[in-house]
């Protein structure tokens, strides 16, 4: 459950940060503001919304790579044989007593 719910989370995080990427403006679009080319007229102000995205930005990147280490640790825990010949392998081997192979000892 809880990995099904970081999954939901992880995509809605990527989904958010690619919006707010594509939302954000170019290094060449702030010259034209600073000489008057209409984008000053803006919600935040002429500097307010690049410091406004690109904190956001940071943030949602943050929780991005939390998620998919979170995710990349839950997976590698949970993981089981999927494949046919594995599962016949632990259970021979649970059929044999979980004998380990004789080791040569060191004298």
């Amino acid at each position: 459950m809880v990995h099904n719910l970081l999954l939901v989370a992880h995509v809605l995080i990527a989904v958010s940060l690619i919006v707010l990427i594509l939302v954000q403006q170019g290094k060449g679009a702030d010259t034209g503001a600073a000489f008057g080319a209409g984008a000053s007229g803006t919600v935040f102000g002429a500097r307010g919304s690049a410091s406004f995205l690109t904190r956001t930005t940071a943030i949602l990147a943050t929780l991005f790579f939390i998620t998919s280490l979170s995710l990349a640790y839950l997976t590698n825990k949970q993981a089981a044989p999927t494949s046919v010949v594995d599962k016949a392998k632990i259970e021979q081997q649970q059929k044999a007593g979980d004998k380990a192979p004789d080791v040569p000892q060191a004298d």
